[in-house]
């Protein structure tokens, strides 16, 4: 077994499906409209309602949650799906405050997913920061995800999780073969934080490219919110100029369909 269905739903929200297993990242599942507060005077406005309903979600194996403190990651519908699932894999700290079947996991530590006539999924914490140095202790910790199971032809299916480049994200490149990567883009920016970023930009995602080297690389969290500062046609404009090999491996999900990937 070797490919997946991967169905964007909106925002960092996709549905995985990998033998089986049916992995929900990062649930925001909200109806457009409210207004939703980051803390340090920060906020968004949701612009977007998802492209499936919560209602309408076949059941979940397990949760993928990069952090559970900010409502475009992780809104009031997505939160009342979280018990339901079997499993919640996140951050120590969002763990910590979700308790019941949450399990938070530091950079480089791995837990499994294992059940009968299903392939066993090794899912790794990758270092992730979701903003400029020190910025840590504002922004609150955040995951990134490498999923590896039995049968993958290309390399791990890498979820970003909210974060920009830095060097702990480029240790990804070094420790880890890439075949998918779904990465959180954006260019995340406030008013009252002025230029500062708080996700990756068009042009650190070819950046990132030219050194992971992915079979497909897959842009989410970059459409549906105010706080999302380079939609489509932005990251659109940056790949134009990018080498061809680099550009050739982005591919754009139609929201809501599944779509198969070769993993």
């Amino acid at each position: 077994m070797s490919d997946v269905r991967i169905a964007h739903i909106g925002g960092p929200t996709t549905l995985i499906e990998i033998g089986g297993w049916r992995l929900l990242t990062d649930p925001t599942f909200d109806p457009p409209g409210r207004t939703y507060p980051f803390g340090w005077g920060t906020s968004s406005r949701k612009l977007t309602g998802p492209a499936l309903a919560a209602t309408d979600l076949p059941p979940i194996d397990a949760i993928l949650l990069s952090h559970d403190h900010h409502g475009d990651n992780l809104d009031t519908t997505g939160r009342s799906l979280l018990q339901a699932a079997h499993a919640v894999i996140t951050t120590p700290a969002a763990a910590r405050r979700l308790g019941g079947n949450a399990r938070g996991l530091i950079p480089w530590q791995a837990t499994r997913l294992h059940a009968p006539d299903r392939p066993t999924i090794d899912i790794t914490a990758t270092p992730a920061r979701h903003g400029p140095p020190l910025s840590r202790p504002l922004t609150g910790q955040v995951t990134g995800f490498a999923l590896k199971w039995e049968g993958q032809r290309h390399g791990v299916l890498w979820i970003s999780g909210d974060t920009v480049l830095y060097d702990g994200v480029r240790q990804v490149a070094q420790r880890m073969q890439v075949g998918t990567a779904l990465m959180h883009l954006g260019g995340v920016r406030f008013p009252v934080t002025g230029p500062i970023r708080y996700t990756m930009t068009a042009a650190q995602a070819v950046e990132l490219c030219r050194l992971l080297l992915p079979v497909t690389a897959i842009p989410v969290h970059y459409e549906g919110w105010h706080h999302f500062r380079e939609g489509r046609d932005a990251i659109e404009d940056e790949l134009a100029r990018a080498p061809a090999d680099i550009r050739n491996r982005f591919r754009w999900l139609p929201t809501g369909t599944p779509t198969d990937i070769s993993s």
